[in-house]
Order: C-alpha cells, then sequence, then structure tokens
C-alpha cells in the first residue's frame, strides 16, 4: 500500500494498491525530486476514465514496470477533477509539445516541475507506433542522465510558453465593446459551419454534448433583429441536436441520465461513464429546449434525470457525487448492454415489439452479440404505458447487475451546476421536488463548502468527501456557484442566495481578479503556487470560468444595480470580442452573454404575497432575455426599494434599462408590457 491510502479521492484510493510508490501532488513529492535530483512522472486521470484504468492494469500494478518507475522516478498521481489547475498546466504543456491531449495524461518533469515530455496512455510494451510505458520510462531515464542540459533548457521554454498572459497569447485588447445585432448573426454563421445537419451535433466523431452551443442558440432564436432565415435554422439544428441525444444510446433508456459522449456518430454507442456536470447542464437545456419545441421528450429526460440524480448521485446531506464509472467486472458498459437471449427471456411476449423498436439483434446492434438501447426518432412508437411497464421491467432486472464504481466525491463547481440545473428544470415545469432538492444542495454547500478567514465568511474549497471539504476553491467553483445562487433567488425570491451570491462575487474580484489582463485567474491568490497561474478562456463541455463570471457579474449588476459589476463585465467582454468574432465556435458560452448585451432584457420586479406565484405564470412564456425580482414584504434591493403594492393587490412592474413601465397587477397585463 503506497501513499495514496491516506488520499479522499476514490480515483487516487484505486491506485493505492499499486507498487508504484506514488505520492499525491504536494510539498513532500516535490521536495523528494529536488532532494533527491531525480524526474518527476506526474499521471493524471480521473475515476470515470476507461482508458485510465486500462493502464492501471497494464502498467501500474505491474511490479516489473513499477520498480523502474520506482528506482528512476518520483511518481505523482493527480485526480485532474480535484486538481484542475495542476491538470491544466500540465495538459497545456503536452499540447505544445504537439502531442493531443487526454486522459490518462503522463508527464515527465524536471526536479523543478518543469515539463519536458508527455503523452496520454501508453501501452506496457510498444504496439506498432505506440512507444510501450517501460520503454518510454527507461528512454527518459537514460535522457535525464547523459543529456540533462538538453532536458532543462527544453523544460524551461515550455515553462516559458506557460508563464505568458492570455492576452499575450491570444493578442486580446481591452475595447469599448459595442453590441449589435450583426455580431450575432456573424456568432451564429462561425458556430454553425461545422453542424451535422442530419444527425444533430457537431460533424465529427466521436460526439459530445455541448450544452453552451444549445444554450447559445436558444439565445439566438430568441433575439430581435438578427438574421430570420439563420434563427429557423438554429432552431431546426437545436431541436435536431436535442432529438438525437435524448433518443441515442448516449441516454440511459432505463435509468436516466446521460453518458459522457458517444464514440461514433450517430450518438448510438457511449462511453458510458456518466458525470454530474453533462447532466446538470443537459437538465438546464432541456428545459430550455422544451420552451422553444413543447416536445413532451425534453420534460420526461428532464425528470428521469433528476429521479436518477435522487437516487444515485445524492448525499444525504443534499451534495452531488461526481461520476459513475463506465466499467464494471473489469468491462466497460457491462451493466447497461444485453444480449438478444437476455432480452428475450426477461421480456417473453414483450419481446418481438420491443426487439423491433429498439433494433435488438442476436449478433448485437454493437459488438460481440451485444446491444445497447438506441433510437433515433419518434416515429411508431408502442403504447407509452406499455412502453414505460417494460423499460421498469428491464431496469428492476440491470438492478441485479454488478453496478459500475460510484465517485463519490463533492466538487463544488460541479454541485453548482447541477443546483443550476435543478432550479432552470424548476422555474420551466413548476415541479416542487426540483427546488426542494435545489434548496437543499445550495444549503449545503453554505454550511459544508465555505471556509472562514478572520472569523468571517470568506471563500468556497473545492472538494468534500467522508465529512471533509478540502482544496482552496477555484474560479470554477466560484462562477458555478454564483450562477445558481443568482437563478434560485430569481424563482423563489430568497434574498438571502442573492446576497450570499453578492459576497462571493466581491470576493472573487479581490481574490482572482487580473486588473492587467481585465480577466479572472483560476485559481485563488492564497492558493498554492504552481509554475504558472492560468486563465481558463475557452469554452468547452463545461464553459469556461471566465465567461461564467462574465455572466454573473452583469446578471448581479443588473439584480442589485451595482454598475460596478456591469463595467467589468462589459470591461470582460471588450477584451474576447475580436477573438470571439473570429472563433465563436470555441467560445459559445461567451456568445450567450453576448446576446444578453446585445439585446434589450426585461427587469420584471413583482412585489406582494403573490410574488412566486406571479413569476411562475408570467415564466410560462419563457424568454432568457429577463431577469426577476421579487418580495412579499418588502426589500432594500434597489430596484425593489421604491416598489409598493397597489391597493394590496400583487403588483408588477415591467423594467427595461432601468425605466419602468406602469405598475400592473395581473399576470396578463404583465405579459403584454413584456410584449
Amino acid at each position: 500500500m503506497n501513499r495514496l491510502a491516506h488520499e479522499t479521492s476514490p480515483y487516487l484510493l484505486q491506485h493505492a494498491h499499486n507498487p508504484v510508490d506514488w505520492y499525491p501532488w504536494g510539498d513532500e513529492a516535490l521536495q523528494k525530486a529536488r532532494t533527491e535530483n531525480k524526474p518527476i512522472v506526474v499521471s493524471i486521470g480521473y475515476s470515470a476514465c476507461h482508458w485510465c484504468h486500462v493502464m492501471e492494469r497494464e502498467s501500474f500494478e505491474n511490479q516489473a514496470v513499477a520498480d523502474v518507475m520506482n528506482q528512476h522516478f518520483v511518481c505523482i498521481k493527480v485526480d485532474r477533477e480535484e486538481r484542475p489547475d495542476v491538470d491544466a498546466i500540465y495538459m497545456d504543456a503536452v499540447q505544445a509539445m504537439g502531442v493531443r491531449g487526454g486522459w490518462p495524461l503522463n508527464v515527465f518533469l524536471m526536479p523543478d516541475g518543469k515539463p519536458f515530455y508527455g503523452g496520454t496512455y501508453f501501452p506496457p510494451e510498444t504496439r506498432g507506433q505506440n512507444a510501450g510505458w517501460r520503454n518510454m520510462l527507461l528512454g527518459v531515464a537514460n535522457a535525464f542522465e547523459t543529456q540533462r542540459d538538453e532536458l532543462q533548457k527544453s523544460a524551461d521554454g515550455f515553462a516559458l510558453d506557460l508563464s505568458f498572459s492570455e492576452t499575450q497569447k491570444y493578442g486580446l485588447q481591452s475595447t469599448d465593446p459595442h453590441f449589435e445585432a450583426a455580431d450575432l448573426d456573424a456568432m451564429y454563421t462561425k458556430v454553425a459551419a461545422s453542424f451535422d445537419t442530419q444527425k444533430g451535433g457537431q460533424n465529427r466523431a466521436p460526439k459530445f454534448p455541448m450544452p453552451s452551443i444549445y444554450k447559445f442558440l436558444v439565445r439566438y432564436v430568441f433575439s430581435k433583429n438578427t438574421n430570420a432565415e439563420n434563427k429557423i435554422a438554429a432552431q431546426k439544428q437545436l431541436e435536431l441536436t436535442l432529438n438525437r441525444v435524448a433518443l441515442g444510446g448516449i441516454y440511459d433508456h432505463l435509468g436516466g441520465g446521460w453518458a459522457r459522449y458517444s464514440v461514433d456518430e450517430d450518438w448510438f454507442v457511449p462511453h458510458f461513464e456518466k458525470m454530474l456536470y453533462d447532466n446538470a447542464q443537459l437538465l438546464s437545456m432541456y428545459a430550455e429546449g422544451f420552451t422553444v419545441t413543447k416536445n413532451e421528450l425534453y420534460r420526461h429526460r428532464v425528470y428521469q434525470t433528476i429521479d436518477w440524480v435522487e437516487r444515485q448521485m445524492t448525499h444525504h446531506e443534499g451534495g452531488f457525487y461526481s461520476a459513475l464509472d463506465a466499467d464494471s467486472e473489469g468491462v466497460e458498459g457491462k451493466f447497461y448492454v444485453w444480449t438478444y437471449a437476455e432480452l428475450k427471456t426477461i421480456l417473453q411476449d414483450d419481446f418481438d415489439w420491443f426487439a423491433a423498436f429498439y433494433n435488438i439483434t442476436p449478433e448485437g446492434n454493437w459488438e460481440d452479440e451485444l446491444n445497447v438501447l438506441h433510437l433515433t426518432d419518434q416515429h411508431n412508437w408502442p403504447d407509452p404505458e406499455l412502453l414505460k411497464k417494460t423499460l421498469a421491467t428491464l431496469y428492476q432486472r440491470r438492478e441485479e447487475k454488478v453496478k459500475p464504481n460510484l465517485d463519490d466525491k463533492i466538487l463544488t463547481s460541479w454541485n453548482g451546476l447541477m443546483l443550476k440545473g435543478l432550479v432552470d428544470a424548476y422555474r420551466i415545469f413548476g415541479e416542487e421536488k426540483f427546488l426542494n432538492l435545489a434548496i437543499k444542495n445550495a444549503q449545503f454547500l453554505y454550511q459544508k463548502m465555505y471556509f472562514r478567514r478572520d472569523g468571517m465568511e470568506a471563500g468556497l474549497w473545492h472538494s468534500y468527501k467522508d465529512g471533509r471539504a478540502t482544496i482552496t476553491g477555484f474560479l470554477e467553483d466560484y462562477a458555478a456557484v454564483i450562477d445558481a445562487y443568482a437563478a434560485l433567488y430569481q424563482v423563489n425570491f430568497d434574498e438571502i442566495w442573492l446576497r450570499r451570491a453578492e459576497a462571493l462575487l466581491d470576493y472573487t474580484i479581490r481574490n482572482f481578479w487580473d486588473a492587467h489582463d481585465d480577466l479572472f485567474y483560476f485559481t485563488d491568490a492564497h492558493a498554492e503556487v504552481l509554475i504558472a497561474r492560468k486563465k481558463e478562456l475557452f469554452d468547452n463541455v463545461v464553459p469556461a470560468s471566465n465567461s461564467i463570471m462574465a455572466h454573473n457579474l452583469w446578471t448581479l449588476g443588473t439584480l442589485l444595480d451595482r454598475q460596478d459589476f456591469i463595467d467589468m463585465a462589459d470591461r470582460i467582454l471588450g477584451k474576447v470580442k475580436k477573438l470571439l468574432l473570429q472563433n465563436a465556435d470555441y467560445l459559445t458560452n461567451w456568445a450567450a452573454v453576448f446576446a444578453l448585451r446585445a439585446e434589450s432584457v426585461a427587469q420584471i420586479a413583482i412585489v406582494g404575497h403573490q410574488a412566486p406565484a406571479f413569476r411562475a405564470q408570467i415564466d410560462q412564456d419563457f424568454s432568457p432575455f429577463r431577469v426577476f425580482l421579487g418580495s412579499e414584504t418588502g426589500s432594500n434591493i434597489p430596484l425593489l426599494a421604491d416598489k409598493i403594492t397597489r391597493v394590496g393587490e400583487t403588483t408588477v412592474y415591467v423594467c427595461f434599462d432601468k425605466t419602468c413601465q406602469r405598475p400592473v397587477t395581473s399576470v396578463a397585463e404583465a405579459q403584454a408590457l413584456l410584449t
């Protein structure tokens, strides 16, 4: 047993019994490398990563390979989900070396922590063009002994590249942005160039759900003064993609929830791990997608996925777990797939129509006589109650199988995303269970994930497990929680969440903001000092924390009438606007924020005892270009402070650009003012 046995990360604990003398990332390992003048191998992955498990079985459990690692290197194992700061630095370094990034990520460092070589998955022995891990280790160890100066020179060069700011790397310039509909058209055109207009999503494989793209499309569809033909095409692409992602094998038709991606271009065969962050964002997008399409399939997927989150992914204190593994019994996807004979035995009289519906075949619709439940359209569906009963039967039988491992660490950032997803689902569907889950999670975050400095509320921890919060929070933690708190306030008008969002935003500005770059650092000023202090700029499967922060600054600035927040949001948008127009396909959450600034957003203030009910009724005519403020008994929020009820009735004030129209006392009148 190695030092990882004392860690809480499920991924690190998976490696605690390896013969490799693993260290967790930290001063002990780094000091050992300097003292013994040894190179470092940093191996980065996460618990649900299939190829991480493969490399562990093939190499890290192999005594002969471990002997080479232990003799020549200081070996550090990193959970990328616990330490995204470390992962980002060495992922950037490997990509600068011309290597395609991914996980497992294996990087060689000099004793000073500077990287000089790396890659992703290595088989134990050389296979064709793939270098074997053992030979790689011996080659690097020999180079360290015989070519130390050359390696140090290379490492210094990569470290210098990592030290360049985003302004330097991408030629960003501070400008006073103009927010125009024509820019939204240009952004849409850039994003649309990569659409798969036949199967949805982007025109490539594997296919990942990309919620920030769909978020931008919703806002583009609702925008005014933009190209009408483009908006029709955007809505068509949005619906096509949401349909295929909801129907394909990437969705768990029995238990709910989406896998991380499909390995093919058809959304057919998933890479079977389920990540909290995907499901959180897809809840938001299917709720919003329902408002555009009124497709009841979307409602079903939202409800079933939240049931899965509540059933399998929720800690008794209210936090949400991180992931379910792809593998069970050492085999990827074994829990989720079926043979023809299995299904026939279980379903009996219902087998024939079910097999035809899901394209179940004796030879398997996937591989090795295995079948994935998968649909492509909503035509020729069986009776809904019969389908529901049959799927329930299969679900109960599946529960008897050996389940995939659960990564039960609780990450603040991903919990913020799920909290926002629950709030968005409640906002659209009005299901009280969704709000109750959201409030319990918000309370968990406040009670368990805050650290206090000098006796005052200060900031956030990043990770929680076994009753202990650890790791100083990253920008992604603050961004996601602020966004979620602000959204929660806007559906239940409990002002405490708005004030907590404001306090976190003020903390973030004090401890993350780079006034020279007009962007936020990823790490806290009080956090561990690494070889570079990075900023997250490009949106990926999870939006960049800077783009979420730009949205937060604008939202809270609007809700609280804080012009300093709005000015800062505009400074950030001005910094990235040129890059956004050139690369909107990699900056789609930025594009969604830009849409807010290009539109005239309604500020809807509701006062009176029916304020939450009025909000719910107004939201039945959904628009992304609205913010809500409300109070049943009065508030000192600037936009509410002078608002009173008319003759004791709940009263709505519809405002644009801080100018309010006449107060009204019915939802119908408010909706008329909004249109």
